[in-house]
């Protein structure tokens, strides 16, 4: 396993990371939780993401359980703040009084003592920067946090709000969770690009676009029965994203490509998102230890650059998503 910084900043990620969102403490029970973090544990991975939102708050009750018997100091968590805990009118967003009590509640469903990564899962227009700016300073002054995130906040927003922390003298943004892979490649354009600017570390869900990139769904055929897009659980953003008879077209030169490598159509997805040199960590949401330890080869797979024109052709780059 290979570990890199997130961008400027001096922890390291393995570059393959456990995820929970409709996973662990969801779809899959507490033994095969369990052993999908010890495996991924025992194949190197030290960052494993959650949130607080995940099955309302059990993805982080189940994970630190499994992660009881490993010692803290091999691990880098990531957690996330911001959607709706409650039916309150405080229950939700980056105020100061939201982000203060869900954190001191995910500390105590995962059992810890601190969150490395603590991430404001969305941007929340209606609070001011500051106020989000310095409650997350007032948290890592407490030792609660190290380091401050943000998952899907548009470029021009990560600037403002780096300039902003400058200004205050409180911790800057130092890692962005961006969606990313083969079928969503806009965080190329512009996001990316700034976050390099600022040495600001990415790590990317999403890379296998909800399971669309692995090969197993075909053009003018229903999704198999077991498969995430048949599970009416999980599969709203399949569905609403990428479930195109284009794109089951386009996933199967994907898996006829790997298949001259001799590999699966979803390692040859992982590796190339990890080869981008501006991620730092790519999230697994595996449902079993099988899947997680086929997935895990993608760790060895070196992309010629042949394969990746060819990838370009099947997938080309995209604009920039709308800014704000």
């Amino acid at each position: 396993m290979e570990y890199r910084q997130l961008g400027k900043w001096g922890m390291r990620v393995s570059s393959f990371g456990l995820g929970t969102y409709l996973t662990i403490g969801f779809t899959c029970d507490e033994k095969t939780s369990r052993d999908m973090v010890r495996a991924a544990y025992d194949n190197g991975i030290n960052y494993f993401d959650t949130a607080n939102a995940y099955n309302a708050g059990e993805a982080e009750r189940v994970l630190g359980r499994c992660l009881s018997d490993f010692p803290r100091s091999d691990l880098v968590i990531l957690t996330k703040v911001w959607a709706p805990m409650g039916k309150g009118p405080n229950d939700r967003g980056l105020s100061a009084k939201h982000i203060r009590e869900q954190c001191d509640a995910s500390l105590k469903r995962l059992s810890m003592d601190y969150i490395d990564i603590y991430m404001c899962h969305r941007p929340d227009l209606s609070t001011p920067l500051e106020e989000t700016l310095r409650a997350m300073e007032d948290l890592a002054r407490a030792g609660k946090i190290l380091y401050v995130g943000v998952s899907e906040w548009p470029a021009p927003l990560i600037v403002r709000a780096n300039a902003m922390a400058r200004e205050l003298g409180v911790h800057p943004i130092a890692v962005s969770q961006p969606r990313y892979s083969l079928l969503y490649r806009h965080p190329e354009s512009l996001l990316f690009p700034t976050t390099a600017e600022e040495g600001i570390g990415n790590v990317v869900f999403s890379p296998l676009a909800h399971g669309m990139l692995t090969g197993k769904y075909r053009p003018g055929q229903e999704p198999p029965k077991g498969s995430r897009a048949a599970d009416d659980r999980q599969n709203a953003v399949i569905k609403k994203m990428y479930w195109t008879e284009e794109n089951k077209a386009k996933a199967r030169q994907l898996a006829s490509l790997a298949d001259e490598l001799g590999v699966s159509a979803a390692e040859l997805a992982l590796a190339w998102c990890v080869n981008n040199p501006n991620v730092s960590s790519v999230i697994l949401g595996a449902s079993s230890v099988g899947q997680l330890q086929q997935n895990l080869k993608a760790a060895d797979l070196t992309l010629p650059a042949d394969v990746l024109k060819r990838l370009d052709v099947i997938y080309p780059a995209q604009e920039a998503v709308p800014q704000v």
